[in-house]
């Protein structure tokens, strides 16, 4: 019998203590191109993925995988997205406060293109179930996330429309029991080809990853944090580091807590007092400086302003003037 022609990639990752070693990024991108085509089986990719869960993802891994997905995306029609924004972890500790952070950059001109995937993980609230509550419909097709942009601004699309083929990968988790590379780099994707993009990490370690994959990837302007829960928002209570690319040049910058003390995270998540806040039925000084941090943040990122001081004064100025009847 022949060797399966993906065998070589499991044989690089799963050689032993001393006989394995990482993937190159052209191998990486080799794997990942057969895996995108059905050209694995079944058993394969499950040993491939687990083998590079224990071992943990190189840049230079991540960077071929982003580039042999994107391959097999949809080609984008034509429109101009300004911040990429991924969401894919769900939220258990705090409500998403940082949707209302994206939708306040949208009611402020910038389009802002978020995708995700949910579900994946139990006892976790997601992003598209949460838009529901609030009233904003979510995208079912790349063509209806360019209307929704052009239209609003804004746009959520769920990995189950653009690349179904990584969505049911991603929702292998409750299967195998563990994350897997596709968690890492469907953040990475940037559908649209956004000159910003803005992704949320767990795991510290990570952040590095992104960064250089984002180099590796010759992304214009990315930045990468430690977020509330894993998803894209600034947790006011902690330091922040921010690791960015901008241009071919890595930049590291820390974002002060903004409180001394923290804060007591809810018993229950009630996903409609996002909806009271923005209206100003409800006040939370946590949410408050949760979407004011974040947005800064995307401000910072998006070279609307030049420094924290100047990204939070907009940010605050943004909250304080936001239309209470309606979001977009």
């Amino acid at each position: 019998m022949n060797e399966h022609p993906f065998a070589e990639y499991i044989r690089i990752l799963g050689k032993g203590k001393k006989g394995s070693r990482p993937l190159t990024q052209q191998e990486a991108y080799q794997a990942m191109r057969m895996i995108m085509r059905d050209q694995v089986e079944e058993i394969q990719l499950g040993a491939f993925l687990m083998l590079m869960r224990v071992k943990e993802e190189t840049p230079e891994e991540l960077a071929g995988f982003v580039a042999a997905v994107k391959e097999s995306l949809p080609q984008s029609p034509e429109v101009n997205v300004d911040l990429d924004w991924s969401s894919y972890a769900g939220k258990r500790r705090h409500l998403p406060w940082f949707l209302l952070a994206a939708l306040l950059l949208a009611e402020n001109n910038v389009k802002v293109f978020m995708h995700g995937a949910e579900g994946h993980t139990a006892g976790r609230i997601y992003t598209r179930d949460v838009l529901k509550e609030l009233g904003i419909d979510d995208a079912h097709s790349i063509d209806e996330s360019v209307i929704q942009l052009q239209q609003h601004n804004f746009s959520y699309l769920s990995l189950e429309f653009f690349c179904p083929k990584l969505y049911q990968m991603i929702n292998l988790r409750p299967l195998m029991g563990l994350r897997s590379p596709v968690h890492t780099l469907v953040r990475l994707l940037n559908p649209f080809n956004a000159t910003h993009t803005i992704q949320g990490i767990f795991h510290p370690g990570y952040r590095q990853v992104h960064q250089k994959a984002a180099l590796l990837l010759n992304l214009p302007h990315m930045a990468v944090l430690k977020g509330e829960g894993g998803e894209t928002e600034r947790n006011p209570d902690m330091d922040c580091l921010l690791q960015s690319v901008h241009e071919g040049q890595l930049s590291d910058e820390l974002w002060p807590a903004l409180f001394e003390k923290r804060h007591i995270k809810p018993d229950v998540l009630e996903p409609r007092q996002l909806l009271s806040l923005w209206q100003g039925g409800f006040q939370d000084e946590f949410a408050e400086a949760t979407i004011v941090g974040t947005t800064a943040v995307a401000l910072h990122l998006l070279g609307k302003a030049d420094n924290q001081s100047d990204a939070h004064q907009t940010a605050e100025m943004y909250w304080k003037n936001r239309n209470k009847q309606k979001f977009l």
